[in-house]
């Protein structure tokens, strides 16, 4: 049996150009619990960066967190793990998952999935370098490898090498001839695959990934796999994490409205205004807050018509506020 480790039943999954330090803050005021995911950081940018610390510093208020990691090479990996723990980060993730040309061209991420020994290589050297869980985010499988005899043998050969936890996106990655967004919408999604593997594999948590928008479709994958992770959907209408808590961890906390999210949030976009100069970086975030609701499309604009000006402060959340 593996060793039985702690995992989020619910997570937000690291999206480039995201989930960023400024979003992670911004969701951990609406869910306490949710696992929440930087963006993929390559071992190049840890290793041989001038401002590592760009990529790899975060507040305390996001744990947990975990840290995604693209590379090829297992000893940058095992390095760059051990430089993530040291940080305080909660997991080390492995991205096996993005099939960007960028990605490929540095031969890691999807294409990954084709070379399934040198995954569990890269798993067991970051398991000798941490004590924290490693964990490995990949598809169902890759054009040319994408039979689910592919995906069981992928899967039982970083189990073998100590692979703490599973994500599972329930797509394949098509290699050629189509962009991540297009990668993330059309090869159709295969849930049952990810089923099956928690079926075959029942001593390995496993996480389901892909297409999932609503509490009762977590719901109905929270009784066939161990946990979900909700990529553009927490992204575009964040206030969905706002019944995490309750529906998933019988927290008793009365979660906050979106107002006092937003109210909570003044000292923050204060104190990124006077250590970067521009708060965009966090407003740009917080569009989806009122995603469904009346009055959505105006808060939107609101935001985005302020959010530029030179002038631009914590005083246009106040502002907005003293508008509701």
């Amino acid at each position: 049996m593996l060793p039985q480790v702690p995992i989020s039943r619910i997570s937000v999954a690291p999206m480039m150009d995201w989930t960023d330090r400024h979003y992670r803050f911004f969701m951990r005021l609406i869910s306490k619990h949710a696992l929440l995911y930087t963006e993929m950081v390559t071992t190049g940018a840890i290793l041989r960066g001038k401002d590592n610390h760009r990529y790899l510093d975060f507040s305390k208020e996001e744990h947990p967190v975990a840290l995604q990691l693209g590379g090829d090479s297992p000893s940058a990996l095992g390095e760059c793990a051990k430089i993530g723990e040291d940080y305080g980060y909660d997991e080390i993730n492995l991205n096996i998952g993005c099939p960007s040309d960028r990605v490929q061209s540095g031969s890691f991420g999807a294409c990954l999935m084709k070379e399934p020994d040198l995954v569990a290589e890269m798993v067991a050297v970051c398991k000798s370098k941490v004590k924290i869980p490693v964990t490995v985010k990949h598809r169902i499988g890759v054009n040319g490898k994408e039979s689910y005899e592919d995906l069981q043998d992928f899967v039982s050969k970083i189990r073998a090498a100590g692979v703490d936890q599973i994500i599972v996106h329930a797509r394949i990655a098509i290699l050629e001839g189509l962009s991540p967004k297009e990668n993330r919408t059309i090869p159709p999604l295969r849930y049952e695959d990810v089923y099956r593997l928690k079926k075959d594999f029942s001593d390995l948590s496993i996480v389901i990934n892909g297409g999932i928008k609503t509490h009762e479709e977590i719901g109905n994958h929270l009784t066939k796999v161990d946990g979900v992770m909700i990529g553009r959907a927490a992204y575009d209408n964040p206030f969905l994490f706002s019944e995490v808590d309750s529906l998933y961890y019988h927290s008793n906390e009365t979660c906050r409205t979106r107002e006092e999210v937003l109210s909570e949030l003044i000292p923050y976009v204060h104190f990124v205004l006077k250590k970067e100069g521009k708060i965009h970086f966090v407003l740009r975030h917080l569009l989806g807050l009122y995603h469904g609701e009346k009055g959505a499309r105006e808060y939107r604009k609101f935001l985005t018509d302020r959010m530029h000006q030179s002038s631009a402060s914590e005083f246009i959340i106040k502002e907005y506020l003293s508008l509701r």
